[in-house]
């Protein structure tokens, strides 16, 4: 089925396919989001165990595809599994959907070096205070004065990632509502419509509880929280 994960006001989200996993290839898996028209799938096993998949291969966690997946697991509170780590989630029914949060574990965080900042800040374009975030795997936050003025050039950026042994690079403007744009073409995504693990990663570094708007850029509003330890949205089963 397909899940729109990290909706704003009902509208929007990432869609991401969520599956019963099976004795699937790993090229099946990798296939599944061409298939479904999605950029993410998520695989939900036995005891909550969760696999993330994009067309460049597995990831260790994914932040809206676990949101996706506690929207088909129903309401309460679940223990998950995936990327080597046992963690806890929780699902309430809401006009709309479902808010689905989870607990995105340890975050940490060191300030990028010169040679790192230097060579994603010029692939995005722009550039401020930049640091490494690690959850799952590292990912550079980039603070912007405006991420709606960016425009990448993805095959620098995706060379600098690759070599730097990144995620993708989280740009962000402040506010009272935080914007944020999530580039990823290491992992096949150019931009993310929303990403979760990011945003918690965001929240950790700057000590706050957060909310932040994504996918504007892809004409998909998305809306990401971060409070007291735990990160999600709402998300609602489209098909």
């Amino acid at each position: 089925m397909i899940v729109n994960a990290c909706l704003r006001n009902g509208r929007g989200g990432s869609p991401t396919a969520v599956l019963s996993d099976g004795d699937f290839s790993e090229s099946e898996r990798r296939a599944m989001p061409g298939r479904y028209g999605t950029s993410h799938v998520v695989f939900i096993g036995p005891r909550g165990s969760l696999r993330f998949f994009t067309a460049e291969g597995e990831l260790p966690g994914c932040g809206h595809g676990t949101v996706a997946a506690l929207a088909v697991l129903g309401r309460g509170e679940h223990t998950l599994r995936a990327g080597g780590r046992t963690f806890s989630g929780s699902a309430v029914e809401v006009p709309g959907g479902v808010e689905a949060v989870f607990d995105p574990g340890p975050v940490r965080v060191r300030p990028a070096g010169t040679a790192e900042r230097d060579a994603v800040v010029a692939a995005l374009g722009a550039g401020g205070s930049c640091v490494i975030a690690t959850l799952g795997r590292p990912r550079m936050l980039v603070e912007v004065p405006d991420v709606a003025g960016l425009a990448p050039d993805f095959r620098l950026l995706r060379a600098a990632t690759d070599s730097l042994g990144l995620l993708g690079c989280y740009a962000y403007s402040p506010g009272e509502r935080f914007t944020a744009r999530m580039f990823a073409p290491s992992i096949g995504v150019p931009e993310d419509i929303a990403n979760a693990n990011s945003t918690a990663c965001l929240a950790a570094h700057l000590g706050a509880d957060i909310t932040v708007d994504m996918g504007d850029s892809l004409g998909q509003p998305a809306t990401v929280v971060a409070r007291a330890g735990r990160v999600g949205g709402l998300a609602a089963v489209t098909s």
